[in-house]
């Protein structure tokens, strides 16, 4: 505990503990997330110590002051007056810091952009119409965003994949579908107009035909081109999955006569450069961008810690936190939040990781909200470290904030991972004698956590328990429980329960679920229960899953096996040809050769009058005459 203690010390935590300490020393383990806790809260404590003298962080460097001078008050011509006054230039990174805080307010945002593009003059690059893209994905302002659109390819800009792929998700999301199809189309066509860009497309094949060299530089200089951000962009874009000759690239443009990188080429070379083959590079850039007084703009931060995080980069994720924690664009909470979480999805969290993002949140003014006491307290649990999550969580309740679902959750998910599985059942209990009702998602852990200790009847009973108690099951608990059975070769268990929680409690089973399943059901000779999963994921709206089936019947099925399940597949009343094919093909290859012109004979007539199947079967009665020959 003196490890814990100086750490929470260190987050000046200290005087909370010292209170908790005097009114309890031995709780029980679930005791920790409960409204036992001592209600130790007083002017003199941790209140007045820790919380109650912080304010949020002040607005007072450059693009605290312009955000806030927007956030607080409506667009109209005095606001853009007083903006004007009070900020004569704006910066890239500026102008990029203040949209990416207005993504919430689409509107807002799109009268910050069009004042700045329109009325100062300034010139948007392909960072900031792709930001700006994304947060006008909302139905009350697509007019704006197919405007941003129209007007990015007519500057020569262009959509990258990532970008587009995010728009859709949000479209489809927002079930804009007129909007999906033409997005679909513009982007199609951009691609296609793109790929004519020949210039673009001849330096890169220069970069990428030989290793770096006083040739490759000569022919470099041999191609005609004007040296722009816009250009550079394009290049280091089209060599991304190469980070080091981009970064070859881009050394070799700042030597060019009359040509300086600036903000954005540092940040287009700093996002081409965050990936684990290019780690220590990507650092040294980061280093000379401060000795430069270039600034990681927030929309790239976010996009590599994204990066880093999905990669497990996690150390270099902390490390860039802090970097911009240090600077003028300083991430939200939420990231924050987002960052312990990914620290916390560890097989083993590194606490010293989580403690250096939360001192660093601290020391730059910001309150401790309740998403940060989770993300601590997450880690600690994942840990096993319970009686330091319980001070975690006696500090948390301290600054005001009680334990929720969210909370109780890591805590049944740490018992559960140390196969403490009776206190985690006795902690639901609680949660419930103290007013906090157990939601699906913490009934599913629980659930979860029995699977995985192949405890699959106690699983069981603590689902019939939740049931009882009116918590509705959904589709994530049912895939669980389905795992859980098939793990324990209960493939009949598997099979009753889909099929009494889909026609009795209405639960729709996930596409993967019912794969899943299917292959179990297969691997135990059970074709007719996997034939009516496969009916009952048609009626689900899922596409056919034909393809275990296909192995299955042309190795162990009868021809009636085959033709119930072209029935099955059938939308309206035929199957597709291909799907004859296959099987046929199938039967061919298993040296069944007489049961396929058996199911031939029980096929539609265009199927038998079809080119391919008759040329299938035509090939195959030539080689049976050549070998009686």
């Amino acid at each position: 505990m003196n490890r814990t203690k100086a750490i929470l010390i260190s987050l000046r935590f200290a005087s909370s503990l010292r209170l908790s300490r005097a009114h309890s020393t031995t709780r029980p383990l679930r005791s920790q997330v409960t409204t036992h806790f001592p209600h130790f809260l007083s002017n003199q404590s941790h209140a007045s110590h820790f919380l109650s003298t912080r304010q949020s962080l002040t607005f007072s460097s450059t693009p605290n002051s312009v955000l806030q001078l927007v956030l607080s008050n409506q667009w109209s011509p005095e606001l853009e007056t007083e903006l004007s006054e009070s900020h004569p230039s704006l910066t890239h990174d500026v102008v990029i810091y203040v949209l990416k805080k207005l993504n919430k307010d689409p509107a807002k945002a799109w009268s910050f952009f069009n004042w700045v593009c329109e009325k100062k003059g300034f010139s948007p690059g392909h960072s900031m119409f792709s930001l700006m893209l994304r947060v006008l994905v909302h139905k009350d302002t697509m007019r704006q965003f197919w405007g941003v659109l129209t007007r990015m390819k007519e500057e020569g800009f262009y959509i990258d994949a990532q970008t587009y792929l995010s728009i859709l998700e949000l479209l489809k999301t927002g079930k804009m579908d007129a909007d999906v199809s033409a997005f679909k189309h513009f982007y199609e066509r951009m691609i296609q107009e793109n790929a004519g860009d020949e210039v673009v497309k001849k330096v890169v094949d220069v970069v990428l035909g030989a290793e770096w060299s006083d040739k490759v530089e000569k022919e470099l200089g041999e191609i005609e081109f004007v040296l722009s951000e816009k250009f550079v962009i394009r290049v280091l874009r089209d060599l991304r999955v190469w980070p080091l000759k981009a970064l070859r690239f881009f050394r070799w443009v700042e030597q060019c006569a009359g040509y300086e990188h600036n903000s954005v080429t540092y940040n287009g070379m700093a996002l081409v450069l965050g990936q684990a083959s290019s780690i220590g590079e990507f650092w040294s850039v980061i280093e000379e961008m401060k000795v430069s007084g270039q600034e990681l703009d927030l929309d790239t931060y976010i996009k590599l810690s994204r990066q880093f995080q999905k990669s497990k980069m996690v150390e270099d994720a902390v490390k860039l936190y802090e970097l911009m924690m240090d600077g003028p664009y300083k991430p939200s909470v939420q990231d924050v939040s987002m960052l312990l979480r990914s620290i916390s999805a560890n097989e083993r969290p590194d606490m010293s990781l989580v403690f250096r993002v939360v001192k660093k949140f601290d020391s730059a003014g910001f309150t401790l909200s309740k998403a940060v006491y989770d993300g601590i307290h997450r880690s600690l649990t994942n840990l096993g470290r319970f009686d330091e999550a319980e001070d975690t969580l006696i500090a948390m309740r301290n600054a005001g904030f009680e334990p929720d679902n969210i909370t109780y959750s890591q805590v049944v998910f740490g018992l559960c991972k140390a196969k403490k599985l009776d206190e985690a059942c006795k902690l639901l209990d609680d949660m419930e004698e103290n007013g906090c009702v157990p939601d699906i998602k913490t009934w599913t852990i629980l659930i979860q956590g029995h699977c995985a200790a192949n405890e699959i009847d106690k699983a069981l009973n603590c689902f019939t328990k939740m049931m009882e108690k009116e918590c509705k099951a959904d589709a994530d608990l049912l895939d669980v429980l389905i795992n859980g059975l098939i793990k324990q070769a209960k493939v009949d268990g598997a099979y009753r329960l889909l099929i009494e929680m889909l026609n009795t409690a209405h639960v729709r089973p996930w596409q993967a679920t019912f794969k899943n399943l299917i292959q179990n059901l297969l691997g135990a000779r059970k074709l007719e229960e996997a034939m009516e999963l496969l009916c009952l994921m048609k009626k689900q709206g899922y596409p056919p899953y034909p393809e275990p089936f296909v192995g299955y019947i042309s190795k162990f099925g009868s021809v009636e096996d085959a033709s119930e399940f072209f029935k099955a597949l059938s939308v309206k009343e035929y199957p597709s040809s291909a799907a004859y094919v296959h099987v046929f093909k199938s039967f061919f290859k298993e040296g069944r050769h007489s049961e396929a012109k058996d199911l031939l004979y029980k096929c539609p007539h265009h199927i038998r009058k079809l080119g391919e199947v008759r040329k299938l079967f035509g090939a195959r009665e030539r080689s049976k005459t050549t070998a009686i020959a």
